[in-house]
């Protein structure tokens, strides 16, 4: 774990190489694990005006789980980014699934209306299932 327990400044952009696990304790057993952030920002790609949204991450871990210190840094991260919110929750996801290996994982990123509209992207991994 490169961050637990350390200062560190946030990063200037999202990388899964930001993000650390641990060894599940209880690997035996499935259980859920939720997290939720209020207060995740990212950038319009198309006018640079920020998007907020509440993203939450719901997963079972298998053999490692996501260390929430390291999550934190790796959200903050998309402070910088420009990038729609479909690819947002979608990126979010294939880093998480590339780090811990869940048995079950949903990113659900609800985002703040404008312009009248409100979006909310779900993207969900299960082991062993095709794409």
């Amino acid at each position: 774990m490169r961050l637990l327990g350390r200062a560190s400044d946030f990063p200037q952009e999202p990388s899964r190489d930001i993000l650390d696990s641990f060894q599940n304790s209880h690997s035996g057993r499935d259980y859920v694990i939720r997290l939720d952030t209020e207060d995740f920002t990212s950038l319009c790609p198309v006018t640079g005006q920020p998007d907020f949204a509440d993203v939450t991450i719901e997963y079972v871990p298998a053999k490692r789980c996501v260390e929430t210190k390291s999550l934190k840094y790796y959200l903050s991260a998309f402070r910088n980014t420009p990038s729609f919110n479909e690819q947002i929750v979608n990126r979010i996801l294939d880093d998480l699934v590339a780090v811990c290996s869940p048995k079950k994982m949903t990113v659900t990123g609800a985002f703040a209306s404008r312009g009248g509209l409100s979006l909310t992207v779900t993207a969900t991994h299960e082991a062993g299932r095709k794409r």
